[in-house]
């Protein structure tokens, strides 16, 4: 068989429990539904991070976090590792991204490797197709040639931003938030990259190109600031828009960044927490919406039996689930428990796959489906052909069930709390780096090295209730499984070289993370 096209979406932010195929009882995703319906569905998903850089350093290298090194904003994939994209451009792919996040699609850190083509839909200054462009030809040519000096001038400034503590605590400001957030495209323009992406297939196809094509997509419909169109929030919650209250509660949660990631010194109203749920779903129904077009062109390619399809989230998020909010600091299923949906008609027939992976294994599945492995160094056939997905799929998973996370906290959050609530870091332990493993239905998170909590997920999808003092044999078993996993990871992370280091000027917390045996 030929090389398949491969499609790659992440739907940045996406939790597993709030679509319809994952058992959701709001119709927030009839279109992603009827597609889930035709391919492989995993039940059982877990990211690798909670976050998106260290998420996405894993879908682009097959690493845990641990090993390929990139934890921080400030941090770049080290040279040693090919990128997923370097892979697949060598295998004889074109390469070509389109990207909302940016964190993904401008930091300076490694990411972009690989494309040959990549258009960026976030930031003061995006980069998109010519196809998209508002002005007619030529002005269109003469738009884009500006843009590209533009963002030559802007990209260090947007580096600084995402880089520097300084930066990023002035811009959690409630008054800068709406700036940065909307002017600067925080969020990327998503329905826009989605209607280019399908002009994109049907001009290929027009044009009938012979070379395989590989194609990444990032959303970020599902991540705050909360604007989706009023005909998605009356439809998941009518009423809300009504509601005097609940459109003021929304309005501080949309311009209050800093509340995005910090833990809930108080539990959230009643009519907050439900406000902010709603409109969580509305932004997932809309995110559908427009993503049916794209499913619609898939399905007319011709090419559309040797087309594989990943939809997968790099992390869901927290909203107000046990104490946390946001993304950044903890092992729940709100958190890690992602959506994973691989479909190839030539390939895979549609199933349920009950057991529990990691979506890192992504990148081992696409380089075993394109054949041809080039010859690179750091690249493994063995590897990639025993960590494929197809494994699973056939009932024959190499990692006997263990799926593994690694929750190391963003610093430049730490940071904000220090400076704006420090009585919060201790007993949310923000320092804390955990780990979790999901083996059949129970799940261990180990914190600082030790065992902390056990979840029977099965009987508590919600993790409610702490199984580990009834259960010993169980956690002794599982906490085996999980320092195992760590020691084949720590023994990568010292074969591979890292990138760029992490540099900090807070002597107070360097003696902390010092003490917590976090760095050197």
């Amino acid at each position: 068989m030929n090389q398949p096209d491969i499609i790659f979406i992440v739907l940045d932010t996406q939790r597993a429990d709030r679509l319809g195929c994952y058992g959701y009882h709001k119709p927030t995703t009839p279109f992603l539904d009827t597609f889930a319906a035709q391919s492989a569905l995993f039940e059982q998903a877990i990211s690798p991070a909670q976050w998106t850089i260290p998420s996405h350093a894993s879908l682009f290298t097959g690493l845990y976090p641990t090993a390929h090194q990139v934890t921080q904003s400030n941090q770049s994939l080290g040279p040693d590792r090919p990128h997923l994209a370097e892979a697949l451009r060598a295998a004889g792919y074109q390469t070509i991204g389109f990207c909302n996040n940016p964190l993904v699609g401008i930091l300076d850190n490694g990411f972009k490797r690989g494309f040959q083509t990549f258009y960026n839909y976030g930031g003061a200054i995006p980069t998109v197709p010519r196809s998209s462009s508002r002005f007619p030809w030529p002005l269109n040519v003469a738009a884009e040639k500006y843009t590209q000096f533009l963002r030559r001038i802007s990209y260090p400034i947007q580096n600084f931003f995402g880089q520097s503590d300084l930066a990023f605590s002035v811009s959690l400001n409630a008054w800068l938030t709406p700036l940065w957030s909307r002017l600067a495209r925080f969020k990327g323009q998503n329905e826009r990259s989605v209607q280019d992406v399908v002009w994109f297939l049907r001009q290929r196809e027009r044009e009938q190109h012979e070379q395989p094509l590989f194609l990444f997509l990032n959303l970020m419909e599902t991540h705050l600031p909360f604007w989706p169109p009023a005909e998605f929030i009356d439809r998941l919650s009518p009423g809300l828009r009504d509601n005097r209250e609940a459109r003021a509660i929304l309005h501080d949660w949309n311009r209050e960044a800093y509340r995005w990631a910090a833990p809930l010194s108080q539990p959230l109203g009643e009519l907050e927490a439900q406000a902010l749920s709603d409109m969580y779903d509305a932004e997932v129904a809309y995110q559908d919406d427009y993503l049916g077009h794209l499913w619609a062109a898939l399905a007319q390619r011709q090419q559309r039996q040797n087309t594989l399809t990943v939809i997968v989230a790099d992390h869901g998020d927290g909203l107000g689930e046990h104490g946390y909010f946001g993304h950044a600091f903890v092992a729940y299923q709100e958190l890690v428990h992602v959506p994973l949906i691989l479909n190839w008609p030539a390939q895979f027939s549609p199933t349920r796959v009950a057991t529990p992976v990691s979506t890192r294994r992504i990148y081992h599945t696409l380089l075993d489906a394109a054949g041809i492995l080039p010859d690179i160094p750091h690249l493994d056939p063995v590897e990639i052909r025993n960590l494929t997905l197809k494994q699973t799929i056939r009932g024959q998973d190499p990692e006997q069930g263990a799926a593994y996370a690694e929750i190391y906290p963003p610093l430049n959050f730490v940071r904000a709390i220090e400076r704006r609530q420090p009585e919060l870091l201790e007993p949310f332990r923000c320092l804390a780096v955990r780990q979790a493993v999901v083996q059949s239905d129970l799940k261990l998170i180990q914190v600082d090295q030790q065992p902390d909590e056990l979840f029977h997920l099965a009987h508590d999808a919600l993790e409610m209730h702490n199984c580990l003092p009834e259960m010993p044999a169980e956690t002794a078993q599982l906490t085996q499984t999980l320092q195992r996993i760590a020691r084949r990871v720590e023994n990568q992370r010292d074969h591979l070289a890292a990138g760029a280091t992490l540099e900090m000027d807070d002597e107070n917390l360097l003696q902390r993370l010092r003490g917590l045996g976090y760095i050197e």
